[in-house]
């Protein structure tokens, strides 16, 4: 059978475009999507695909992205009707693109895919997101590792662009200390999955979809609460356990969240914290984190496991990390290194059944070398049931390898 694959062209294109950061940097180019001036803070993002979820991905509530792919929106975007098998939008991570605008060195004009539903440029003119092409992202991106993420502007527009209006913006932006968490929370409870399973409370802090397809997919239901949700009312739900997911900004403004998190260390609930829900394990615990000077965000960094020294190629999404001379007398003890910088890249407790990752096990984009951190935890849910011991070799699909690990 044949399929005719749709070719789209681009409307929203040919603007005026420019960017300004706090260091003085002024870059011109091409705008498309919504005409627009914002603020935020600009970082860089070196994956190759999934530009569809990495746009939608929560953690880059208030930031401006540079993808350093040069060819960016050659394949479109597809429908949001297009679902799973579990109800949810197939090639998104949230309802919504999450991006404050978006910096690509060349725009497709031309989408081409049997999926395609629209152009990139469209996509971001439906939703209000102004972007800018024809930018030399090599050199943006350079200056942000060398001089780390800053504040900026960026302006689309039909007519010319007002280089004050865009220093004033740069002035009333706001990232570090702005708590992102009503922006990409639930404000109240959602459940997925058959009501007659045992549950998993996820907290949202800015949950990724494919964080609730994949406990959905380990045999559990899903109950999303909100991120400033009481301990109460989440052991009211008697859950079998609770996954603190990925999420925008400064750990330390989820104040609400760490203080819950406290309390259901005192139970003997399984837990396991993703991206920003490590390092809100790691302050409930006592310890500390700090912003890092340009972040990791890509779909190729190496992560080693401190026990087995092997290393795996993880997805990765943030701006802050743990400090490692903190987690003394916390209880908790590294589990992943970054193999790039030595940063932290996971911790587990040493006696409670509490892991979490830095990097993003989901992946969406990105690899599923690591899809077996689901299943760790899975393994701590069933042990705290049993309390039995086992020794499990997973197969981790697509990899082709095999992963032994004991369970303690």
């Amino acid at each position: 059978m044949r399929v005719k694959i749709p070719t789209i062209y681009g409307n929203h294109i040919g603007l005026n475009a420019m960017i300004i950061l706090e260091d003085g940097s002024t870059y011109r180019g091409t705008g498309f999507g919504y005409p627009k001036t914002l603020g935020g803070e600009f970082v860089f993002n070196t994956g190759m695909v999934g530009y569809t979820e990495t746009l939608t991905d929560p953690s880059y509530r208030g930031q401006v992205l540079c993808m350093t792919y040069p060819l960016v929106g050659n394949y479109g975007v597809p429908s949001r009707s297009i679902r799973d098998g579990y109800g949810l939008p197939k090639y998104f991570e949230s309802d919504k693109i999450q991006v404050s605008g978006l910096v690509v060195h060349e725009l497709s004009n031309v989408a081409n895919h049997r999926e395609c539903h629209k152009t990139l440029d469209q996509w971001l003119y439906d939703e209000r997101i102004p972007g800018i092409s024809g930018v030399d992202t090599r050199d943006l991106t350079k200056k942000i590792r060398i001089k780390g993420v800053m504040k900026g502007a960026l302006s689309v527009s039909e007519n010319q662009i007002n280089t004050k209006g865009l220093l004033d913006t740069i002035k009333k932006t706001r990232y570090d200390g702005f708590n992102f968490m009503p922006q990409v929370s639930v404000e109240k409870t959602i459940e997925y999955g058959d009501p007659s399973l045992d549950p998993i409370v996820l907290i949202d802090t800015g949950t990724k979809y494919n964080i609730i397809r994949n406990i959905l997919r380990m045999g559990f239901r899903v109950i999303r609460v909100p991120w400033d949700i009481p301990f109460n009312k989440i052991i009211a739900y008697k859950p079998k356990g609770i996954i603190i997911s990925n999420g925008p900004g400064d750990p330390k403004m989820c104040n609400s969240t760490i203080e819950t998190v406290v309390k259901l260390f005192a139970s003997s609930l399984p837990i396991l914290g993703i991206c920003l829900g490590n390092q809100i394990i790691a302050l409930a615990a006592g310890g500390d984190t700090y912003k890092l000077k340009f972040g990791h965000r890509g779909q190729n960094k190496g992560c080693t496991e401190v026990d087995t020294n092997q290393t795996f190629i993880t997805s990765q999404n943030h701006g802050y990390g743990v400090k490692s001379d903190t987690l003394d007398k916390t209880g908790f003890k590294a589990w992943y290194i970054n193999s790039d910088d030595n940063t932290i890249e996971g911790i587990k407790h040493e006696s409670k059944p509490v892991i979490a990752v830095q990097f993003h096990p989901e992946a969406s984009p990105g690899p599923y070398d690591c899809v077996h951190i689901f299943e760790s935890f899975k393994d701590l849910v069933l042990q705290n049931g049993s309390k039995e011991k086992s020794i499990q070799i997973d197969k981790v699909n697509g990899g082709g390898k095999i992963f032994q690990r004991m369970k303690s």
